[in-house]
């Protein structure tokens, strides 16, 4: 079986040296780019499964490169950022980063996180029936949702959210379940990942009044998926 290909975007050449060997041994073929603007080139030359980018980056910065990635790809993304960056975290999240890790991080838990973003991006692809609820529809085998036949931009984990919450409409999803099967993880004490990329979902799906469902935050249980109150 071919290397899975990643790209590594890190202008720190040891660590991208150490992983690009550590991640040889687990059948991960690693190129790697110094600055965001290589990384732009190759990732529009070249055909990724995973992208690994770090923030802090010369000339443009990792914020800067993921903006630009997601105007034309929808290729999943895990982002590396200063520990206890929160802003970092937050803003990643916003612009469609699909998982962070903060620095210093011991490769195996980089190892673990990729393979679980990836396990996620395969079991999304193999999924085959529409979810229609009012005017939302989702089409699981094309990861792609809309309103009215007009498309929302979603990242593929608000993607999995909705997806989530609309094959059980009206029953309450536990913070830890959303985590876990989205993200691929057990929440960390004070970890609020699940519940940013749910701001971010919420806020789409308003911004479609037409799409008559909302998020509700269930006080000490989780989120639902409702029908609108709201009148069309």
């Amino acid at each position: 079986m071919a290397p899975t290909s990643v790209l590594l975007v890190d202008d720190d050449f040891e660590l991208g040296q150490m992983l690009t060997e550590y991640l040889a041994a687990e059948a991960f073929s690693v190129i790697t780019a110094c600055d965001g603007g290589s990384a732009l080139k190759l990732a529009e030359k070249e055909s990724f499964a995973l992208v690994i980018l770090d923030v802090m980056l010369p000339s443009l910065n990792g914020f800067d490169v993921l903006r630009m990635l997601r105007r034309t790809q929808s290729v999943p993304v895990i982002m590396l950022t200063a520990r206890g960056a929160d802003n970092d975290r937050i803003r990643g999240f916003e612009l469609g980063a699909d998982d962070y890790l903060p620095k210093p991080f011991n490769p195996k838990e980089l190892l673990a996180r990729m393979r679980a973003v990836l396990r996620r991006t395969v079991d999304a692809a193999h999924a085959s029936c529409d979810i229609i609820l009012g005017d939302l529809r989702l089409s699981a085998a094309d990861l792609d949702a809309s309103v009215e036949g007009r498309a929302l931009r979603l990242t593929g984990v608000e993607f999995r959210v909705l997806e989530l919450l609309m094959r059980a409409p009206g029953r309450t999803r536990s913070r830890e379940l959303l985590t876990e099967r989205v993200l691929g993880r057990k929440p960390t004490h004070g970890d609020r990942s699940i519940d940013t990329h749910i701001s971010n979902l919420r806020r789409k799906l308003g911004e479609r009044e037409r799409a008559g469902v909302e998020i509700r935050n269930i006080r000490g249980a989780g989120y639902v998926l409702t029908r609108s109150t709201r009148p069309q």
